[in-house]
């Protein structure tokens, strides 16, 4: 009697134990599954932000680049014999501006002299460029300690995507980049005088996961600090 009580039990832990692998293992593949749908979407959004970004330059290079040229070539089979001066300075001046417009092309697509500069000149140049459309104001540790040319590309995309972002949608008319060096990570605060966005309504949008997509990029990590009419604030840490 007593062996049959022990097979019993013996029985019901067997069982339960089997039920509770299965549980487990049924948990990790729902894990596994969710893991991998999030990569797809990840991958299928990486993908999208290529396509867009090929988009803009392409329209880029059509409406700005190939006017001008189309305007110089009119120019050029229309010169005014009796005004040379004058056609001459218009001329020169379609020329330098085509020559600003292949650079900012350029800057899109790979900022091209950073590793030459390094980032804190490069990111005055940024202040440069862009001081006819905002006050960018950099406030960079004197210290700072320069990174691999990856970190540092994904820095500077960090900071001119967040600044394009305000320029196109906050109305701010300032943006400050705080940068500062610790022992364990490099800190970096975004902040602008906006009238600040709803995360949960923006957080989707192209613009944002670019963004933090960079910062994942460098094993960063971020929070955004929001106030409607007030401004943005990403706070960033990256590991050195």
């Amino acid at each position: 009697m007593l062996i049959v009580v022990l097979i019993i039990i013996i029985s019901f832990i067997l069982l339960a134990y089997r039920s509770f692998i299965q549980r487990i293992i049924k948990e990790k593949d729902i894990q596994f599954q969710a893991e991998l749908n999030h990569q797809q979407e990840l991958t299928m959004e990486h993908i999208k932000g290529q396509e867009d970004e090929r988009k803009r330059i392409a329209i880029s290079v059509h409406d700005d680049i190939g006017n001008r040229l189309n305007i110089l070539s009119l120019w050029l089979n229309n010169l005014d014999a009796e005004n040379q001066e004058a056609s001459k300075k218009v001329i020169t001046n379609q020329i330098t501006e085509l020559i600003d417009s292949t650079r900012n092309i350029s800057h899109s697509l790979y900022p091209v002299n950073l590793e030459t500069l390094g980032l804190v000149l490069y990111l005055q140049e940024l202040v440069t460029n862009l001081s006819h459309k905002i006050n960018l104001i950099l406030q960079i540790d004197p210290a700072y300690q320069k990174k691999d040319i990856f970190t540092e590309v994904q820095i500077y995309r960090v900071i001119q995507e967040f600044t394009t972002n305000v320029m196109k949608h906050s109305n701010a008319n300032e943006v400050v980049v705080y940068i500062r060096n610790h022992q364990k990570y490099l800190t970096m605060i975004l902040s602008d005088n906006g009238q600040g966005f709803d995360y949960e309504k923006a957080g989707k949008g192209m613009g944002i996961k670019n963004i933090e997509s960079r910062i994942s990029s460098v094993k960063g990590f971020y929070k955004w600090k929001n106030k409607i009419g007030i401004g943005s604030r990403l706070i960033i840490n990256i590991p050195n």
